[in-house]
């Protein structure tokens, strides 16, 4: 019998990024997010999925492809919220909620940057390379984010 070893199943990594929040704001959607993440070879709408939801595809570059759903959304609070819904290969863990939230920050010596926050929240049975997993991705695609935006270039070729 395999004894699991205990672990956080929350994930939140953030940065500060040098640049205005309607600059990294207009980065945040689920079908652009190619545009900045470089593990990422493409992210497109699921067309008739639901008419109620918004489904969006990302292709990654070693070939898994998630479908996320679009759980949440708020243009007055700067966060969107989503969960997987399907994946190929399938995933091992039952479910995951993520939220990327961006703040302003407005004194200090960052004033006019932007700070990120990137959490997700799995289901008990994501065990810790999971974990570890989704806060590497995480750390990767704000790296990503950051030089896009600042940069003004596009996704790194990874």
């Amino acid at each position: 019998m395999t004894t699991r070893i205990p672990t956080s199943t929350s994930v939140s990594e953030s940065a500060v990024i040098a640049a205005p929040l309607a600059q990294v704001w207009h980065m945040i959607k689920l079908q652009d997010f190619h545009k900045f993440w470089s593990k990422l070879s493409k992210s497109n709408y699921v067309k008739g999925a639901s008419p109620e939801t918004d489904v969006v595809q990302w292709t990654f570059k070693d070939g898994t492809v998630l479908d996320v759903k679009q759980e949440e959304h708020s243009t007055i609070d700067h966060f969107i919220t989503y969960s997987v819904i399907a994946s190929t290969p399938a995933l091992t863990y039952t479910s995951v909620l993520s939220t990327v939230r961006c703040y302003p920050i407005t004194s200090g010596g960052s004033e006019g940057s932007t700070f990120v926050q990137w959490t997700a929240n799995f289901s008990s049975d994501a065990d810790a390379g999971v974990i570890e997993d989704a806060r590497f991705k995480r750390k990767e695609a704000l790296a990503d984010l950051a030089h896009v935006v600042v940069g003004g270039g596009a996704a790194a070729k990874k």
